[in-house]
């Protein structure tokens, strides 16, 4: 099989490169029509209860994530020339095209009694720009007198006003949504500018928004950083140009490829999927060193070029498949998570892993086919070098220390475990947003003053038409809000008994006092005052009854709390609301978009560590489709598995905590680092062949020959996943930092544990169904006819 390989690859060397430029040509088109998701995506599965109840309160309530908050601390609020410059900014705002509504303290309304009409009406306190500041004084009257408002729009100690735009659903969920976020801050800071005033965003369209563009500037600097690094690491190694330039095409098409791949499947640029560009390039590049050091190291045994780069599809290709495969299935583990954004991660950092390894193995060949051989001065990496000196040294110790070395590795457990055992799961909203970013600072002033902005709603069914507006019910709506104001990391609650207190105080003159749930009595006279909602318009109250009038929402705004808080806040309003709301009369429900993330978040870490099962079982076939010996199996995941558990007590150790961000580094790293051990077991067993199942000799070899490969490799990867520790958010950072902490432990331990096990445990790991593969095309040692390979007659330097 693989001698018709190396015979196909070699002798349509023109074809091939023909194919594949086709190819990158139509990605390349693709990759201009990738998109980048606004919208935040959702976490839970469609039949899942919680989103299912969620969905039902969007469908009869609208989004609750559309609204974006301006707040500012200005105790000259009620000066003539401060209120002035708000109204202007407010009516500014409103104007812009994709915003809907603009709520702020100089556009307000009050709730009026007519009495000729015997109607209530919306009429607005700051109706005309105010020319005095008595006018202002008025208003600033009013607006007090108004406890609707009070923790809402204003907090009257802290002298902290908030201003709440809400934007078109269908513009914040499309790339226009740049632009409108864009006119709004923009018009807001010169608003600050002139008036001197610290302003601060928020609220779920501002942050998405921030966090896309964010996406695709870090997308853009990872992959300049990746390919430099990558560059620089291949010329230190290889000291040649030749050696840079065309592994580094062949990086720059799986890269389109990868782009390309994206927008053909429909997917859209996520936080997740904008670190497979710069990971292709990464993972791109150790394939190439792997196949390239092969190369040169056949080249310097017997000086035949056409043999040594046939002997690299021959004997690397197979080890490759299976390096790849191992790497693909610790991505395609998430395809189990049946969460939407990991899905799509995961399937496409799979697939490419496994197209850079055709391309990787097909390209580099026949690039090096049309160049001379390498000079002396270029192999020189294989006989002096800093990778020479570590090999040495890792030799020395496997032959005479391998008790130091398996002390060492029993620490690393004890240590593991301990730090493991501290682990603690934990997240919030914008877990991945930096407490440096302003974006969070922002959101410091917000739960100062007004607790907060994740939406946290609670929705009642009366279970009949009209059950809202019984008197019972709206006490019951009452008394849940008391309790609600026990949590002090909720805000003060928005329901339709906020607004029929409102009513109340209407009819009576607009006295505050009155400001409270109606009496019978005084409902049924309120009643015909109510607008009858005969018509399409309806009022304020539409935000908060359905159509029939029998399910009502109370909103709250809630601090960007933890997973677990909200769970405890979660389950400790359930038995207060089954003591006010009898369940067999009213559905209660909790939601919101905090909900929905909780659950989320539990779901997602549950799925998450099923994945990391499922990549270590898939890993495990894999070993074993490659070496048939259940004892070989044991032995090549030990080294691989004690990094796991080392991150994890890193994890422990420093605080960082399990979420859906740092959890899915375990499947990843394990996929990548178990390269090394297939790389260095295949050649393990070639040599048992060469040395007469001589095992001391053939660890050595083994050793001494793949040593540079998982030197190089790993130095690149260590780098290449580091770069990402300087990423704005969380856990981009994490994953940088905690999967270069792996790779590097499972580096040393390939190279020293893996070894010294083999040696230790010699004649019981080493057994005829190791030595016996299960199909015969791993390592096929007969070489290929070179008269076969179809050279061109320019090309007699190869020949």
């Amino acid at each position: 099989m693989w001698n018709f390989l190396v015979r196909t690859i070699l002798r349509n060397r023109i074809t091939i490169i023909a194919v594949v430029a086709v190819i990158t040509i139509f990605m390349g088109y693709m990759a201009t029509q990738v998109k980048i998701q606004y919208e935040s995506a959702s976490i839970l599965p469609a039949e899942d209860s919680t989103s299912i109840v969620y969905q039902n309160f969007v469908t009869k309530f609208g989004q609750d994530g559309t609204v974006m908050f301006i707040g500012i601390a200005d105790k000259y609020f009620f000066q003539l020339q401060h209120y002035q410059a708000l109204y202007d900014l407010s009516d500014s705002l409103k104007k812009i095209n994709g915003v809907s509504e603009v709520v702020s303290p100089s556009r307000l309304y009050n709730l009026v009694k007519n009495d000729s009409l015997k109607k209530f009406e919306f009429k607005a306190i700051s109706p005309d720009r105010p020319a005095t500041q008595k006018t202002v004084d008025s208003i600033r009257s009013v607006i007090l007198s108004l406890p609707f408002y009070r923790g809402i729009l204003y907090n009257q100690a802290t002298s902290a006003y908030l201003m709440a735009i809400t934007l078109d659903k269908k513009t914040i969920h499309s790339k226009d949504r740049d632009r409108l976020i864009g006119d709004i801050t923009s018009m807001v800071d010169r608003f600050s500018k002139r008036m001197q005033i610290e302003v601060h965003y928020s609220g779920l369209p501002y942050i998405n928004t921030l966090i896309a563009s964010k996406l695709l500037r870090e997308l853009k600097l990872f992959v300049i950083l990746a390919l430099l690094i990558s560059a620089f690491f291949l010329f230190l190694f290889f000291r040649s140009a030749k050696a840079v330039i065309f592994p580094m095409v062949i990086v720059m098409i799986s890269v389109i490829w990868a782009l390309g791949m994206m927008a053909l499947f429909g997917y859209k640029i996520t936080m997740l999927t904008s670190i497979i560009p710069p990971l292709v390039i990464v993972i791109a590049v150790e394939n190439c060193i792997f196949i390239l050091n092969k190369y040169h190291y056949e080249y310097t045994i017997h000086g035949n070029q056409a043999k040594a780069l046939s002997r690299v599809i021959q004997r690397i290709g197979v080890a490759n498949l299976l390096t790849n495969a191992a790497t693909a299935a610790g991505f395609a583990a998430f395809v189990i998570t049946n969460n939407k954004l990991l899905v799509e991660f995961g399937l496409i950092a799979a697939l490419n892993i496994m197209c850079i390894y055709v391309l990787s193995l097909t390209l580099v060949p026949i690039f090096f086919s049309f160049l001379p051989p390498p000079k002396s001065k270029y192999t020189k990496h294989i006989e002096e070098s800093l990778a020479k000196s570590l090999i040495e040294k890792a030799v020395y110790w496997v032959e005479n220390y391998r008790n130091p070395i398996y002390y060492a590795m029993g620490v690393c457990i004890v240590l593991g475990v301990v730090g493991a055992l501290r682990l603690r799961s934990s997240g919030t909203i914008v877990d991945d947003i930096s407490k440096r970013d302003p974006i969070y600072k922002d959101m410091l002033f917000f739960e100062k003053h007004f607790k907060g902005i994740m939406p946290l709603e609670i929705s009642v069914d009366a279970k009949k038409k009209k059950g809202i507006f019984n008197l019972t019910t709206l006490k019951k709506i009452d008394q849940l809000q008391d309790s609600l104001k026990t949590f002090k990391e909720l805000s003060k609650a928005l329901s339709v008994v906020e607004v029929i207190k409102a009513a109340r105080q209407a009819f009576y003159g607009g006295d505050s006092a009155y400001y409270g749930l109606p009496n019978s009595n005084e409902l049924t006279f309120m009643a015909g005052y109510i607008p009858s909602f005969a018509g399409k318009k309806r009022s304020i109250l539409d935000s908060f009854i359905d159509s029939n009038y029998q399910v009502t929402r109370i909103s709250v705004q809630m601090a960007n709390v933890g997973t677990k808080r909200i769970d405890s806040i979660q389950r400790e309003l359930k038995p207060i609301i089954d003591s006010i709301f009898n369940p067999v009369k009213y559905n209660v429900a909790i939601t919101g978009t905090s909900v929905v993330f909780l659950k989320g978040t539990n779901f997602l870490i549950r799925n998450l560590w099923e994945s990391i099962a499922l990549a270590v079982v898939v890993i495990a076939i894999l070993l074993a489709f490659l070496f048939t010996s259940w004892r070989m199996i044991l032995i090549s995941l030990a080294p691989n598995l004690i990094p796991q558990l080392m991150t994890a007590a890193l994890m422990g150790f420093t605080g960082i905590p399990i979420k859906p961000s740092t959890i899915l580094i375990f499947s990843i790293a394990l996929g990548i680092s178990v390269d090394n051990s297939i790389q260095f077991l295949s050649r393990y067993r070639l040599q048992l062949k060469h040395t007469g199942h001589n095992i001391p000799i053939s660890v050595i070899s083994a050793l001494k020959e793949t040593g540079y490969s998982m030197i190089y490799s790993s130095t690149v990867l260590f780098f290449g996943f580091a770069i990402f520790i300087l990423s704005t958010f969380g856990g981009t950072q994490a994953l940088g930092f905690l999967i270069s902490f792996t790779l590097l432990v499972a580096g040393l331990l390939n190279m020293f544990v893996l070894p010294s096990m083999l040696l230790t445990l010699d004649k019981w790991s080493t057994t005829r169904a190791f030595e016996e593969p299960l199909v015969d095309i791993y390592e096929d040692q007969t070489d290929v006819d070179l008269k076969d390979i179809d050279f061109n007659k320019s090309d007699k330097k190869i020949r």
